[in-house]
């Protein structure tokens, strides 16, 4: 007899097993893998496909902002990661996840200059030196937070090799790209009109102002011809304060209308200053009334025309979005009007012109609004000298990789927006007027002479360096590449681990960074960072609104895990996961969101209780030692089942690299599907290996002998590799349980988290005997309940093979212990009062009701439940019959209903024949 495994608390402790483990790991660097693990360093370039040396499996997390704490977007998408990452080191490979955060310049400024303002400070009072050491103490305070809180759901990163942003060797990656893109031609300063926020003081890329549509006013003014005619021409705008800096009225050079006055000039209003009317085909003549006022400094449709007629260009608003004078073309704000704030000078201007009579008239108007991605004030577009990267040379390799299947975007509906957003590229504005991120690596001499430089020039003091700041994701897009050790191409960690594979994150920086990291990994290494980009879903709450922390709708994963534990958590995240769909959580019902990982781990660990205290402690014998004779039906249908859901498995998580430099079409959209992978497992462990095989295995086991023995090692077996088949998603509680289980030849490992992962084994194949042994028990508890048979209650029943399932008989002990029943095998039953199923092999099961019923009460009942139905179904039929309902109603509401009328008459008659075999006469 085995020792029993008395080791086994009778509720799991999540909070000190999960610790305990996590520990455990760190301490003995699994999650570390070498540079020389890899085989690309092998001496063989033949061994990442002889299999002599491991292929790296590289993904690098998205950094998060140094202010950020953990939420539940980076709960699903950490979650996401560390399953695949996990898979992959278990399926063999040097798998690598390097994580990482983002000094994120404009929001961590933002949180630094909110709390000098607290204390009656801005940055400009205490000073650029002090304030970026003011910062820095911030980052070091709150910078760690996130990446402990990732530790605390299972992340299994790479510590080690922990990168930011600002780390020199980020930082040093940073000029050498600025200096070579300079050098190539593609990084140029220009003065065109930018993005501006008036808040953060800054300019913005595009995608950093984001649109938004609003109600507005569009305004018709009124401006006179100068030459004292009388006559005037109507513009409209939706921002009237910018009139001040309108420098011409454009016109269509076909337009009929305005053929004649074309080269004459208007009077401004309130500037009183003489503005010519000028043709150009910009203007559409059928839009509005065909005049168009052209502000170059605060319109990049007007920046263009005004480059064009060689306009003036002045500035009409200071940084702060207060009107003033700034450049060119006089005094143009007047007295009354300076240092205003632009909207406050929007009503002003309104009611000067009302009161001039320049004000025609007020229309209410839906537009789009441009806001700051950070701090949602209006964007103001501004002329503004701003450093650039020229970007249809970097974008055209990044679009190919995508169309030549180089690259795949999973799900595949994403694709069309990345072709999309490549194509309408625009060139990208790299400075920020900030003082947090990595200064522009450019100086100028006394004389305006640029140099840039990859180090500090030695006479720098000297010289001026540039005063801006590069965007946040001129660091970000080299990530892949930075955090490997690049620029040195010698870097052992870039030649073994670039490039990665996966880029896991949400669809909205879809343009932002993935695209971008693919721009700079041609630039730079000259082949894509990744061969896939794995887009999820977004956290939603009930109401599908997307989890915020500003809406209140947000919910904090830490509390999850204190609750009910990190495995909780993350089982629920990836079995509610779609391909690309939403995952819908209820914030206000922490209960409801996370029962499905709480109800499983507690089912897991009921499993794995009630399997070790019966297969003991003493070690057992590998499956490959047990002669095939000595296999029970149940024993080689657990073993074939465990093969079907191995291969359901792999098939759901899907290949880890395209076998070819290219994806087939045909896996272009296959894995990654990790809500059928979990369910795979989970339905393994619980309806099959728990509630089938397990209750095979209770007679076995209190027999003894060497039967015992045999059930003692499949049992192992399987519950062995069911638990490394969810490892990946329930990491804790499967270390907790595998651990105790006994050991073998199959168990080396010194933890689940770095031992093999499932393989098939040819040799069991599934076992449909079995199948047919289920199928009979099955009915017989279905009978047992149709007829709320008491559970203690033995009954007596019949089972007639079909020829084919004569084995039945020597199944019949289990049968029997699994149904309380007095099954007999019979050739032939004459019982009038039976009840009868039917298998779909052809066996037949038997219950004589005898005194299970009352024959009588229940033929009524029968009676009753048909005629109640039949009358339906007459009604029915009736409604079908009528052309006045099938002509008129939708297609889907008449076929629907003729659904119904077909299941209603099998299930009339199903009833009939089962009142005429239990009821006789009586029916």
């Amino acid at each position: 007899m085995a020792t029993p495994n008395q080791d086994i608390p009778t509720q799991y402790d999540s909070a000190a097993t999960e610790r305990a483990w996590y520990e455990r790991w760190t301490a003995a660097d699994v999650f570390s893998p070498k540079a020389s693990d890899s085989c690309r360093t092998s001496d063989n370039p033949q061994s990442c496909k002889d299999g002599s040396a491991k292929n790296p499996f590289t993904i690098v997390m998205p950094p998060p902002n140094v202010t950020a704490v953990l939420h539940m977007g980076h709960g699903l998408n950490d979650t996401v990661q560390d399953v695949i990452t996990r898979w992959r080191r278990m399926a063999g490979d040097a798998a690598l996840w390097l994580p990482g955060t983002d000094h994120a310049g404009i929001a961590t400024q933002n949180v630094v200059e909110r709390q000098l303002g607290t204390e009656g400070k801005t940055r400009f009072d205490v000073g650029r030196e002090a304030f970026l050491l003011k910062t820095a103490d911030f980052v070091k305070q709150t910078g760690g937070i996130i990446l402990d809180q990732v530790k605390s759901i299972g992340g299994s990163c790479d510590w080690d090799r922990t990168a930011y942003t600002l780390d020199e060797g980020p930082s040093s990656a940073v000029r050498e790209a600025f200096v070579q893109l300079y050098e190539r031609g593609l990084v140029y300063k220009g003065n065109r009109v930018i993005h501006w926020c008036s808040r953060c003081l800054t300019s913005l890329s595009d995608e950093e102002a984001e649109h938004s549509d609003e109600t507005g006013a569009l305004y018709h003014l009124s401006y006179p011809l100068s030459d004292g005619s009388g006559q005037s021409i109507i513009v409209a705008t939706t921002r009237p304060e910018t009139m001040l800096g309108d420098v011409a009225v454009a016109v269509h050079p076909d337009d009929p209308r305005y053929a004649s006055l074309i080269g004459k000039t208007l009077t401004l209003p309130i500037a009183n200053v003489d503005i010519p009317i000028v043709a150009d085909t910009y203007v559409d003549p059928e839009f509005g009334t065909g005049a168009v006022k052209i502000t170059p400094a605060h319109d990049p449709n007007d920046f263009e025309v005004g480059k064009r007629h060689a306009l003036p260009m002045p500035i009409i608003m200071t940084p702060e979005g207060l009107l003033d004078n700034f450049s060119e073309a006089g005094e143009r704000v007047p007295s009354n009007l300076k240092g205003v704030d632009r909207f406050e000078a929007r009503k002003k201007i309104v009611e000067i012109l009302k009161a001039s009579g320049n004000l025609i008239k007020v229309e209410t108007h839906q537009h789009a609004v441009r806001r700051c991605y950070r701090c949602n004030t209006v964007v103001e577009p501004r002329l503004s000298d701003q450093w650039f990267v020229s970007m249809k040379e970097l974008a055209a390799p990044a679009l190919e990789a995508v169309r030549s299947r180089k690259v795949r975007i999973v799900p595949d509906r994403w694709e069309a927006v990345y072709i999309h957003w490549l194509e309408n590229i625009r060139d990208w504005n790299i400075s920020r007027q900030l003082w947090w991120g990595h200064r522009i690596p450019v100086w100028y001499d006394k004389d305006g002479n640029v140099i840039v430089s990859r180090t500090t020039p030695e006479n720098a003091h000297e010289l001026r360096q540039d005063e801006d700041v590069l965007d946040t994701w001129f660091s970000s897009w080299l990530w892949p590449l930075s955090t490997l050790g690049w620029p040195n191409k010698e870097s052992a960690d870039l030649k073994a681990f670039y490039p990665t594979d996966f880029l896991i994150t949400a669809p909205e920086i879809l343009f932002f960074w993935v695209s971008r990291m693919i721009m700079a990994g041609y630039a730079f290494m000259d082949e894509t960072p990744f061969h896939t980009v794995y887009l999820h879903g977004t956290v939603r709450d009930t109401n599908h609104v997307k989890m915020s922390k500003s809406l209140g709708n947000g919910i904090d994963p830490m509390d999850v895990v204190q609750l009910y534990g990190a495995d909780a958590l993350r089982y629920t995240v990836i079995s509610g996961l779609g391909m690309g769909a939403d995952l819908i959580l209820d914030p206000n019902d922490l209960e409801k969101s996370f029962s499905p990982g709480r109800n499983f781990a507690t089912k897991l660990w009921n499993i794995g209780r009630f399997l070790l205290s019966n297969v003991g402690t003493d070690s057992v014998d590998t499956i490959d030692s047990v002669d095939d004779s000595k296999f029970t039906r149940a024993d080689r249908w657990i073993l074939g089942r465990l093969n079907v859901a191995i291969n359901e498995c792999n098939a759901a998580l899907g290949p880890a690299r395209p076998n070819r430099d290219v994806w087939d079409e045909k896996d272009l959209n296959s894995g990654l599907r990790l809500n059928e992978y979990i369910e795979t497992a989970r339905r393994f462990v619980w309806n099959e290996v728990a509630d089938w095989y397990l209750e095979t295995t209770k007679a076995r086991m209190a027999a003894g002998g060497e039967d015992r023995e045999v059930a003692r090692i499949v049992l192992v077996h399987v519950f062995d590799n069911a638990l490394r088949l969810l490892h990946p998603v329930v990491p804790f509680i499967t270390e907790e349980l595998w651990q105790k289980l006994p050991r073998n030849a199959e168990r080396p490992a010194e933890f689940i988290t770095i031992t093999n992962w499932p393989v098939e084994n040819p040799r069991f194949q599934s076992n449909s005997e079995f199948e047919t042994v289920r199928d009979v028990i099955n009915a017989l508890r279905a009978k047992r309940a149709e007829y709320a048979v008491a559970p203690g209650k033995v009954i007596d029943a019949f089972v007639i093979p079909d020829a084919r399932s004569g084995f039945i008989t020597e199944e019949i002990n289990l049968i029997r212990n699994l149904t309380r029943s007095n099954l007999k095998v019979e050739t032939g039953v004459d019982d009038p009062n039976a009840a009868h199923a039917l298998l779909p092999d052809g066996t037949q099961v038997i219950v004589p009701l005898g005194d299970l019923v009352d024959m009588e009460k229940e033929c009524a009942k029968l009676q009753k439940d048909l005629e109640q139905l039949e009358k339906q179904l007459v009604a029915l039929t009736g409604r079908l019959s009528n052309p006045g309902f099938v002509d008129r109603a939708p297609a889907n509401v008449v076929e629907a209903e003729r659904a119904k009328q077909a299941d209603w008459t099998t299930r009339c008659d199903q009833m009939r024949a089962k009142i005429s075999s239990l009821c006789g006469s009586r029916g």
